[in-house]
């Protein structure tokens, strides 16, 4: 397993990569009888992995095989599941036709780059074990054509801490990856589930998505509003992501909801809020107070603060609007973002308990 120079920590190996794995192992087992244990597979960027076999079994029907999956040091919630592909013999010309086991799930929303009623299985793991299935029938005589069934054990239960359920993918988790490689808290997954939740609200015809960095804000925006779920988005930090993604794909109307502290943050121009990557600065909060006519002695108390909302209660006692300047701020970070694209922005800026402080 390789280590980023950078930070020191593992790549690990996406879901996609674990089953073309899986199914290489499976679909060699079946033509030669043999399982190759480890088994080695060529992913983009020239990385040729090899895996150990967790499990596996043949039978006159058809071959199994079962990898962990090693997130390496990412905070992967598939970490140490078992990735299973069973292949089995397909109708003559009928080339690599997927189907979804136990713990994968089944698309049931348009929107998303699978038909409804296909396996989650993704454009490019489908690609991967396709290119997989073809050099393994021209090595040992076989036709290619062939069912592939993927399995993640006690996949419907970890689908349940992902977007799945939002987006319409029922029954179990997505078999991901593009480059086959997981890069410790790259949190690309979590970009991705975004991505794919805007395009599944414009694909139900929404206009009007809240981006919101928490469950509570989440509420809120959905209270406020009467949005219907497909119409949240989860953005958590990743405010530039949602931003990004419509500008590019716009809807007509876009809320940002979320607490002082991260709206703060996007306010003076950060597009990552997670407290990792970027600070909230106390003097750009008291520039703000200064240029509203906020008094000396309050833009030097916003200045002291130890937190967001120790900022925000300042002003409140001092009967002014901090979560109204931070929402017109982050607003306005919004809007440059978007670049003139056709989204109406609003921001509603929340404190711990869900009481709206701001709105702009």
């Amino acid at each position: 397993m390789s280590r980023d120079g950078s930070s020191g920590l593992r790549h690990g190996w996406t879901t996609g990569a674990c089953a073309t794995a899986a199914t290489t192992a499976a679909y060699t087992a079946l033509l030669t009888g043999e399982f190759p244990d480890p088994v080695s597979i060529d992913l983009p960027n020239d990385r040729h992995p090899s895996f150990a076999l967790a499990r596996e079994s043949l039978d006159r029907d058809g071959a199994s095989a079962g990898i962990v999956k090693d997130a390496g040091d990412d905070p992967d919630v598939t970490h140490g599941a078992l990735v299973s592909a069973r292949v089995t013999r397909g109708d003559p010309g009928s080339g690599v036709v997927f189907r979804a086991g136990e713990g994968v799930g089944t698309v049931t929303k348009p929107g998303l780059p699978l038909a409804v009623g296909e396996p989650a299985i993704n454009p490019v793991p489908r690609r991967l074990m396709t290119e997989h299935v073809t050099a393994v029938a021209q090595r040992h005589g076989g036709s290619g054509d062939v069912v592939v069934e993927v399995s993640v054990a006690g996949g419907a239960e970890l689908a349940r801490r992902t977007w799945n359920p939002r987006l319409g993918i029922l029954g179990g988790l997505s078999i991901l990856g593009t480059t086959g490689v997981v890069v410790p808290y790259s949190c690309s997954s979590w970009i991705d589930s975004i991505r794919r939740g805007i395009d599944v609200a414009r694909a139900a015809g929404r206009e009007h998505v809240a981006g919101c960095t928490g469950s509570t804000s989440e509420r809120v925006a959905q209270e406020l509003y009467g949005l219907p779920e497909e119409a949240l988005l989860d953005m958590g930090d990743f405010a530039g992501a949602v931003l990004k993604y419509l500008r590019r794909h716009p809807v007509p109307r876009l809320t940002v909801a979320g607490g002082i502290g991260k709206l703060a943050k996007l306010a003076e121009g950060h597009l990552d809020l997670h407290s990792a990557r970027s600070q909230v600065s106390f003097a750009a909060l008291a520039q703000l107070v200064a240029e509203a006519g906020g008094g000396p002695a309050l833009v030097e108390g916003v200045r002291q603060a130890n937190t967001a909302l120790d900022a925000l209660q300042q002003c409140a006692a001092a009967g002014f609007p901090l979560g109204d300047l931070v929402a017109a701020g982050a607003r306005r970070t919004a809007e440059g973002v978007l670049l003139g694209a056709p989204v109406e922005v609003d921001v509603v800026v929340i404190d711990r308990a869900g009481t709206i402080v701001g709105r702009g």
